[in-house]
């Protein structure tokens, strides 16, 4: 089960960061962002420190309002937001046409929540490539939870520099995590390495979409709020995103912005108009909550000092997310399918 308790909130924050040291990350994660100053070239040199900080500080963030599926999805009417997390991770399973006993790479896989689904719908092997050791930690103590250990594992390393050898995988999937690549077709050839001739990958990518302005000052500034509230160096475009990966050497078999047939808007557990009893601690009673708990929890110690600077600028994100969601120019679940050619022509 996942963490869901106050204390393990504060206990959290900071992931491997020292606790008298989580002021000063979020001091030098924040001004890495164009919302205070930071340029797009600084956050994509240094993506790496930048990304760590992120999810060192967010993570403990993220599992108590969002569960361990740190993701979006479509949703249809009725369906609550953990069931439509569900059916978006079987989606991808199915579209990938997942065997059982097939080895499945996650790029970027949190703290495990979709590849432990994944790995339990299809029958497969899934191993995830993460780049932050306290998600991994905590990912593995979940894997054992669940009873998934022996066929879902780990590896800490780099996406851009994958440690396996070409061919290894039977199929590789990325949700809403090759966002943080400071290049997109660097990430993607990668991927193309590793994995089997002929065989798919697949992705849930955040983008903006064409209806998304550069000189529009306040799409700017929806934009600049996502990428410091989600860890980002740049939000490419979905044409971008299509781009890279036939430079990569991607046969893509088809795409599309899932966002625009979703019944049920993406960003509505982020409304603060809305209000579920099954996901309260998103509405905007619960984040008020939160607030405050994390406030007093700081000012009597049992939270290192900066976690609520962490809540301010998530909750700055949320802001972008809904408006950029709203608007139509930002999407979280720009999906492809995309197939290694049986003959290498690269």
């Amino acid at each position: 089960m996942s963490k869901t308790g106050a204390f393990d909130l504060a206990n959290g924050v900071g992931g491997k960061i020292e606790k008298d040291d989580v002021l000063s990350a979020v001091d030098k994660y924040e001004k890495y962002h164009g919302y205070y100053g930071g340029e797009e070239e600084e956050r994509k040199s240094n993506y790496t420190d930048m990304v760590n900080k992120y999810y060192d500080l967010v993570t403990s963030f993220y599992e108590f309002g969002w569960g361990e599926s740190f993701h979006f999805a479509h949703r249809w009417n009725g369906e609550s937001l953990r069931e439509s997390i569900k059916r978006h991770e079987h989606f991808l399973a199915l579209q990938l046409e997942l065997k059982p006993g097939q080895k499945v790479l996650d790029v970027g896989c949190g703290i495990g929540g979709p590849l432990r689904e994944i790995s339990r719908f299809s029958s497969t092997s899934v191993t995830g490539l993460n780049n932050n050791e306290y998600q991994i930690t905590r990912g593995k103590e979940l894997n054992r939870s669940a009873g998934v250990d022996k066929t879902c594992n780990f590896v800490k390393a780099d996406f851009m520099k994958m440690p396996f050898p070409e061919n290894s995988f039977d199929a590789v999937y990325a949700i809403e995590a090759t966002c943080h690549a400071p290049d997109a077709v660097g990430c993607y050839q990668q991927i193309y390495r590793v994995l089997k001739p002929g065989q798919h990958f697949a992705a849930y990518e955040w983008c903006m979409t064409d209806a998304f302005d550069p000189n529009n000052q306040d799409h700017q500034k929806i934009k600049s709020e996502i990428e410091l509230g989600d860890g980002l160096p740049d939000i490419r475009s979905t044409r971008q995103c299509l781009d890279a990966l036939k430079k990569a050497g991607f046969e893509v078999i088809w795409e599309r912005d899932l966002a625009n047939d979703s019944p049920v808007p993406w960003y509505l557990p982020l409304d603060t108009n809305h209000f579920s009893l099954s996901s309260f601690r998103l509405t905007s009673a619960g984040r008020f909550i939160t607030r405050n708990l994390v406030k007093t929890l700081e000012y009597v110690g049992l939270a290192p000092k900066g976690s609520l600077r962490v809540q301010s600028f998530l909750e700055k994100a949320a802001e972008g997310l809904v408006e950029g969601g709203r608007r139509e120019i930002f999407t979280p679940m720009y999906f492809f399918v995309a197939r290694k050619p049986l003959t290498d022509s690269k």
